[in-house]
């Protein structure tokens, strides 16, 4: 019987395989054939970090004892503008508005039951006021509602804007104020109408920074159960907190109800400077010259309560809370404005492929640290749903963003 040498075998094989491939040793790789998504050359449209979308939101108490803190805001808003652009080496494409913390007051003096809404505030965005000559402002104006980042002359409105005056309401319902203008009826009516619609972006963070001396007395009754009285040393609002509406519920509100076009929730960073202790952030009431204020906050007109816990509620470490009593908030807003802009979840584009990303990110040592995938540094990616919307990427381990990281370099590994 007539037999095949082993070596004729092995190449028959070989001519048989290669009569139905082609390429490289006869067959396609995974690029040329299609059945991946490595690129096939180096020549493809370069990765990049999309500008992140910033929707800031400050809510300003007018009452008649803030004088001094919006002003003290106003002086230190450049810092805050300065963080925000850093923002750890991405820029930022942000926003900024104002509303006040006046919706409506319920008093009740001398046996008087007496109720005022506020429709021009409650929850409206105000416009840039005009500074007069004797250093007052005009808030009857039609200027601008809305500051964009690039605007080279954003601080200077911005410190004009969160000036607000001391003719609002004595009865502050930041919380309130908040719901309607992100949820209710001013974020029905769109902008060039008067309203909101529009202030908040489709994929943006929304940054929301209360600014108070004063608990928070929201409710979403009209009229409201709780009415404040004429004797300073009564902490209404605390007396009765129980008729208000819960902090739980708002914060559930703001972080289920303010949605993306496609649904979902926008992320929300909430910060207060608010009546807590300049000592260790405790909301604790106590009676100072016959006054209810706030312990370690001698400036307050109240025990922040409701302000602490719903700062807790977004950040159990209170990094996001810091008192109203403050001699500087220079500090507290470059906090604050790394805190929102220095996020763990960037958007990319042009990446065909997540295994073949690399992120580095130089310190601010000029150290740089590699972070992939593969390493872990690199938590997590959410590939784009449609062609207009960025890829999601998660960094975490030793490629956690800080706010003093210098730049952001991207590559993408390919074949060749």
């Amino acid at each position: 019987m007539k037999t095949t040498h082993p070596r004729l075998l092995i190449i028959g094989l070989l001519l048989a395989v290669a009569s139905n491939c082609t390429g490289c040793f006869g067959c396609a790789s995974p690029v040329e054939n299609g059945t991946g998504n490595l690129p096939s050359t180096c020549q493809t449209q370069a990765p990049l970090i999309e500008p992140q979308k910033l929707d800031i939101l400050f809510v300003i108490d007018n009452s008649n004892s803030m004088i001094e803190e919006q002003t003290g805001v106003a002086r230190e808003l450049s810092a805050f503008v300065d963080a925000i652009r850093k923002a750890g080496g991405v820029r930022q494409d942000f926003h900024v508005g104002v509303v006040t913390t006046t919706v409506y007051q319920h008093t009740l003096v001398n046996g008087v039951d007496w109720w005022r809404e506020y429709p021009d505030q409650a929850g409206l965005l105000r416009a840039v006021p005009d500074q007069l000559a004797d250093g007052g402002f005009n808030y009857d104006t039609t200027n601008e509602r809305v500051l964009l980042g690039d605007d080279p002359e954003i601080a200077p409105k911005f410190s004009k804007l969160v000036q607000q005056g001391i003719q609002g309401s004595g009865q502050e319902t930041p919380f309130e104020a908040v719901r309607l203008a992100l949820i209710g009826y001013a974020n029905t009516v769109p902008l060039d109408a008067g309203g909101n619609l529009g202030f908040v972006r489709d994929g943006s963070r929304v940054l929301i920074v209360v600014l108070s001396d004063e608990d928070d007395c929201s409710e979403t009754v009209r009229p409201s159960l709780v009415a404040i009285g004429d004797n300073p040393a009564v902490a209404d609002c605390t007396d009765h907190a129980n008729s208000l509406y819960p902090v739980s519920e708002y914060q559930r509100l703001f972080t289920t109800q303010i949605l993306n076009d496609d649904g979902t929730p926008h992320e929300i960073i909430w910060a207060a400077i608010a009546p807590v202790s300049t000592v260790d952030k405790s909301a604790m009431a106590v009676i100072q010259g016959g006054q209810v204020r706030n312990i370690d906050c001698p400036t307050s007109n109240q025990a922040g309560f409701r302000h602490r816990a719903m700062a807790e509620l977004f950040d159990p470490t209170l990094s996001n809370l810091d008192s109203i009593c403050r001699d500087s908030y220079h500090d507290t807003l470059v906090h604050i404005a790394e805190l929102a802009s220095v996020s763990q979840t960037v958007n990319m584009s042009n990446v065909p492929d997540p295994n073949m990303l690399r992120v580095g990110i130089t310190r601010a040592d000029g150290s740089n640290v590699s972070c992939t995938l593969s390493n872990g540094g690199i938590v997590n990616f959410v590939a784009s749903a449609t062609a207009k919307d960025p890829a999601k990427v998660t960094f975490g381990n030793q490629c956690k963003r800080r706010a003093d990281d210098q730049k952001l370099d991207v590559q993408l590994l390919c074949a060749t």
